[in-house]
């Protein structure tokens, strides 16, 4: 009779890499593109009927 011992499933060795890797938002201290995507999403509710245009 042959013994079997179950082992547990070898870990992905990229999934340790990219656990540790400091990832994040690219450019998101850009005062510009925070200014540019705020107006956008203005006219898109002044468009929409969400916001009203000041006078």
């Amino acid at each position: 009779m042959k013994i079997t011992v179950k082992l547990p499933k070898p870990r992905n060795p990229l999934a340790v890499a990219a656990k540790q890797r400091n990832a994040g938002v690219h450019g998101a201290l850009n005062p510009k593109r925070t200014e540019r995507r705020q107006e956008k999403q203005r006219l898109q509710q002044l468009k929409s009927g969400r916001l009203k245009e000041e006078e």
